[in-house]
């Protein structure tokens, strides 16, 4: 591959996603400071508050200026400082506030992505594997309903079978309140409040490996390679695993860093539901409390996400594919 063409390739996708990151900074301050209510207001409920008191949080917090003198002064702590400001609720810096429920929304999105990869390569290489059948029909079904139910929907769903009608987990949270346990006891219970949410996370991506996996496995069906093993007299179940999935997966393995961020981006509301301490909860309370720089924090930690998840998955396919890099170039 010719270094230079990949470098400018590398250099355009780059700057993309730099601007990219700049106008979600730019429109979600602006939009964020839209929405109806006062955040000063909501930590002063009691009429007997002072005015003198109230007046001093507005200057405090800044929010005395103007919209723009506010984006300007964001801006400058942010890119000079790296510092995403002063939570108004929490009364503490938001680079604390959201880093510390950053490791529950990975540790909910790995565990769901792992549920829905793993189950959806292996319906998702039946169906592929026996096209037209009714095994094939019934996983295609079951794959598109769970693929099409709203995030929310799964979760009170799940919540309502296994939390409430049939109490066999948890029903929010991340661990036992006031339980005080440690050691295996302690992760248990950690494993037993992650099973409802993840699933119902795992479920909405199901889908799209099952269908991925399926059309992978129909197009390596007809390869040559597959009709010469099956040929030979090697049993069935092992040209499904040795020849036929090993080259089907590959896209599956492209998507997976794709869905990554999109999943996390996309637990807001099962976090919600299941009141899991994730950034997803996080984004929630703070529009209900009117918490700018936490909202603002949230959100652009989700949003690096998503961009540098699409950035790295497009240098992968520039360095394997050559035509990309030439027909960006052009």
């Amino acid at each position: 591959m010719n270094l230079k063409a990949f470098a400018r390739f590398a250099i355009k996708k780059v700057s993309g996603a730099a601007i990219t990151l700049f106008t979600i900074i730019c429109v979600s301050f602006i939009l964020f400071r839209l929405a109806p209510g006062d955040p000063i207001r909501l930590m002063f409920l009691d009429p007997r508050v002072p005015p003198d008191e109230i007046v001093g949080m507005y200057e405090r917090f800044g929010l005395d200026k103007t919209l723009w003198q506010q984006f300007i002064a964001f801006l400058r702590q942010l890119f000079l400082y790296g510092d995403l400001g002063f939570s108004f609720w929490q009364r503490r810096p938001v680079m604390n506030v959201v880093a510390e429920r950053i490791p529950q929304t990975l540790l909910l999105t790995l565990t769901a992505l792992v549920i829905a990869v793993i189950m959806g390569i292996i319906f998702g290489a039946i169906a592929g594997w026996k096209t037209g059948s009714k095994t094939d029909v019934s996983i295609l079904s079951i794959a598109l309903i769970l693929s099409s139910i709203p995030a929310f929907c799964m979760g009170i769903l799940l919540l309502l079978s296994f939390a409430i009608g049939l109490p066999l987990f948890p029903i929010g949270g991340r661990i036992t309140a006031a339980s005080m346990l440690t050691g295996f006891a302690h992760w248990r219970d950690v494993l037993l409040h992650l099973v409802l949410p993840a699933s119902a996370v795992g479920c909405l991506y199901f889908g799209t490996y099952v269908i991925l996996t399926r059309g992978a496995m129909q197009d390596v069906m007809g390869q040559d390679y597959i009709t010469s093993a099956m040929a030979k007299g090697i049993k069935e179940s092992a040209v499904l695993r040795r020849h036929a999935l090993r080259n089907a997966i590959l896209p599956v393995i492209t998507l997976t860093g794709v869905s990554i961020a999109y999943c996390i981006a996309g637990t807001v509301q099962i976090e919600t539901v299941f009141s899991y301490p994730g950034v997803g909860l996080l984004l929630y309370q703070s529009v209900m409390n009117r918490d700018y720089p936490v909202l603002q924090g949230a959100f652009l930690v989700l949003s690096i996400a998503v961009v540098l998840a699409n950035l790295t998955v497009d240098l992968i396919y520039g360095r394997i594919d050559p035509r990309i890099v030439i027909g960006v170039g052009q």
